[in-house]
C-alpha cells in the first residue's frame, strides 16, 4: 500500500501522453524507443493541452496517421532495406575465390542471373566503359571507332555511332542524355541519338575523361599534359593547368571533394583544383610510373597501383601509406565499389577484394579469368552488384555479391528515373550547381569565418587610423590654401548686386496705394 501511495499518477490516454499500454503501442510504432523511430517526422504534438476541440481532433487524426506510416515503413525496412550488406558465405575449407561465375549464375535469381554476361566484339577493342550515376544505361567505346550506349538492365541498345578514329575514352555527363568521346585530335559531345552536338578543340589528344557532377565540370587530360576544366552548362573554359610533368593517361577525382587525382610516369600523384595553377599535393608513390588509381567515396582512401608490381593504399587525411600489395604482373586497371570492395585486373585476370582498404588481406575476395587478355578498364555499377570489365575481345560483366548500396536516394540517383523526374532532376541540379572556386581539399572549411590573429587586428586598425587622420590633415590643408574673400563674394551680396539696376514696375502702385492709406508719411 505505500509502494501504490508513493506512485506518481499516470497521466490519461492521448496521442501525446501514452499511458501503459500506449507505451507498447509507441515502442511498436514509433516512439521513442521503438524500431520505428527513425521513420517518425519528429516530436509527437502534445493534443491534451489544446483547447479547441475541433483543432484537437484534427491534431489526434493527423498524429495516428504518422504513426501508422512510420509503423508500415518500419515493417518494410526489415526486408528491403536490410541493415546489413550481402556477401558471399562458404562452409569448410572453401575460399570465396574459388567459386566462379558459372556457379553464382545458377544459384542466383533469374534477374540477376541475366547481368552477368560476355559481349564479344574482337574487333574493335579494346573497349572503354562507364556507367551513368544510377546504374542504368552503359556507354562502350572501342579503340577503332566504334560507340554504342545501352540499357543494359534491359539488354536494349539505345545507339551505335562508328566515328572511324582513334578512340580513347568516353565519359557520360550529368545524366544519360549526353556523353563526351576523346578522339584522335579533339574532343566530341555527342547526344543519346548518337548525333555530334559539340567539338571541343581546345582539348587537343585527351587521353583521359571525367566529369564532376555537382559542378557541371568536364574535365580532360592527355599527351600535351594540360588539365583543362570547361563547365559543361555555360560552355566556357573554367580553368587549364599546365602539369609540366609529360603526357598523362591517368585520372580519377575525389568524389568526397571533387579535386583531380592524376598519375604521372615519374610515379607521383597530384591533386589539383581549378582555382591554384599548382598542384595542391604531390605525392611520390611508386618507382615506376603509375598506371592506375581509385579513391573510394568516403575520399578516405586512394589506391594506387604502379608498374613496379606494388599495389598502394594511402590515407588521403595523413598523405600516409597504410599497406601495399604485391602483383606478379603491373595492375592496369583499379576501382572501387560502393561498399568499399577493391577490384584490380592485369591481362585476362581481375580480382576483388573485401576489406582491403582499412586493413591488410591475405587473400582475394574473388577471382574471375576473363575470355580475352588486355584489360583496358573496371568499372563498378552503382545500386547494383555488377562489375565491368572492358577488354580487347569486347565486354564482361561479373556478379560481385556485396558491391553495391541497396538503399538509394531517389534525390540522388534513382536506377528507376522517369522522363519527366530526369527533367526535374536536371533542373533542381543546375539550380543547385557548385562553383569551381569552391573545389578545395577539406569541404568542410567552406562557409567558415577565418578569425585573424589579435596581433593582425591591431595593425589593421592602427592603419585604418593613420590613413583618416592623414586624409582630415590633407583636408585641411587644403581648406586653409583657398584664397578668403573676407565676405564680399556671399551668396547674399552677390544677389543683392544683381538685383541693384533692376526697375521693377510694382514700386509705382504700391507707393500710391500707401499714400493714400497714410497722407501724414512722408514717401521718398
Amino acid at each position: 500500500m505505500v509502494e501504490e501511495a508513493e506512485r506518481p499518477a499516470e497521466p490519461p490516454h492521448d496521442a501525446g501522453q501514452a499511458g501503459p499500454s500506449g507505451r507498447k503501442r509507441e515502442r511498436e510504432k514509433g516512439g521513442p524507443g521503438g524500431r520505428a523511430a527513425k521513420f517518425r517526422r519528429g516530436q509527437a504534438v502534445a493534443t491534451h493541452a489544446i483547447p479547441d476541440k475541433k483543432l484537437k481532433a484534427k491534431m489526434r487524426y493527423s498524429e495516428r496517421l504518422a504513426s501508422e506510416a512510420a509503423h508500415m515503413a518500419a515493417k518494410t525496412d526489415e526486408w528491403l532495406l536490410p541493415s546489413e550488406p550481402g556477401a558471399l558465405e562458404v562452409e569448410g575449407m572453401e575460399r570465396t575465390w574459388q567459386i566462379q561465375q558459372a556457379a553464382l549464375v545458377r544459384e542466383a535469381e533469374e534477374g540477376a542471373g541475366r547481368k552477368a554476361f560476355d559481349l564479344a566484339l574482337p574487333a574493335l577493342g579494346p573497349y572503354a566503359l562507364d556507367f551513368t550515376r544510377n546504374g542504368r544505361f552503359l556507354l562502350l567505346g572501342g579503340r577503332r571507332g566504334h560507340i554504342a550506349l545501352l540499357d543494359w538492365q534491359r539488354a536494349k541498345l539505345l545507339c551505335e555511332v562508328q566515328v572511324r578514329e582513334t578512340l580513347r575514352d568516353v565519359q557520360f555527363l550529368h545524366n544519360d542524355q549526353f556523353f563526351a568521346a576523346a578522339q584522335k585530335k579533339y574532343m566530341y559531345i555527342y547526344d543519346k541519338r548518337g548525333i555530334e552536338v559539340h567539338c571541343l578543340k581546345e582539348h587537343i589528344a585527351a587521353r583521359r575523361l571525367d566529369f564532376l557532377p555537382y559542378h557541371f565540370l568536364l574535365t580532360s587530360i592527355g599527351e600535351a599534359g594540360v588539365l583543362w576544366y570547361q563547365d559543361t552548362s555555360t560552355g566556357r573554359i573554367v580553368a587549364q593547368h599546365r602539369t609540366r610533368l609529360g603526357a598523362c593517361d591517368v585520372m580519377r577525382h575525389n568524389p568526397w571533394n571533387a579535386v583531380q587525382c592524376l598519375g604521372h610516369v615519374n610515379g607521383t600523384v597530384t591533386m589539383w583544383t581549378p582555382n591554384i595553377t599548382t598542384p595542391v599535393v604531390k605525392l611520390l608513390c611508386h618507382k615506376g610510373p603509375v598506371r592506375a588509381l581509385a579513391v573510394d567515396l568516403s575520399g578516405r582512401h586512394l589506391v594506387t597501383a604502379g608498374a613496379d608490381g606494388q599495389v598502394r593504399v594511402w590515407d588521403v587525411r595523413m598523405y600516409k601509406p597504410r599497406h601495399a600489395y604485391f602483383s606478379h604482373a603491373p595492375v592496369e586497371a583499379l576501382d572501387i565499389s560502393q561498399r568499399g570492395l577493391l577490384a584490380l585486373g592485369h591481362g585476362h585476370t581481375v580480382q576483388v577484394w573485401q576489406d582491403a582498404l582499412a586493413e591488410k588481406q591475405q587473400s582475394p575476395y574473388m577471382r574471375q579469368t576473363l575470355a580475352s587478355s588486355g584489360l583496358r578498364g573496371l568499372r563498378f555499377c552503382p545500386y547494383e552488384d555488377v562489375l565491368g570489365a572492358g577488354h580487347a575481345g569486347g565486354l564482361s560483366t561479373l556478379l560481385v555479391p556485396g558491391a553495391g548500396e541497396p538503399n538509394y536516394d531517389s534525390r540522388v540517383a534513382d536506377p528507376f528515373q522517369t522522363a519527366k523526374a530526369r527533367r526535374e532532376q536536371e533542373v533542381h541540379a543546375l539550380l543547385d550547381k557548385l562553383q569551381p572556386d569552391m573545389i578545395v581539399l577539406d569541404p568542410d572549411s567552406i562557409g567558415q569565418v577565418r578569425k585573424e590573429p589579435a596581433e593582425a587586428r591591431a595593425a589593421a586598425a592602427a592603419e585604418a587610423q593613420a590613413a583618416n587622420a592623414a586624409r582630415r590633415a590633407a583636408a585641411a590643408d587644403k581648406a586653409d590654401a583657398k584664397k578668403r574673400m573676407k565676405g564680399k563674394n556671399k551668396p547674399s551680396r552677390r544677389a543683392a548686386r544683381k538685383k541693384a539696376n533692376i526697375i521693377e514696375e510694382t514700386k509705382g502702385p504700391m507707393r500710391a496705394r500707401v499714400a493714400r492709406a497714410l497722407p501724414h508719411l512722408q514717401i521718398t
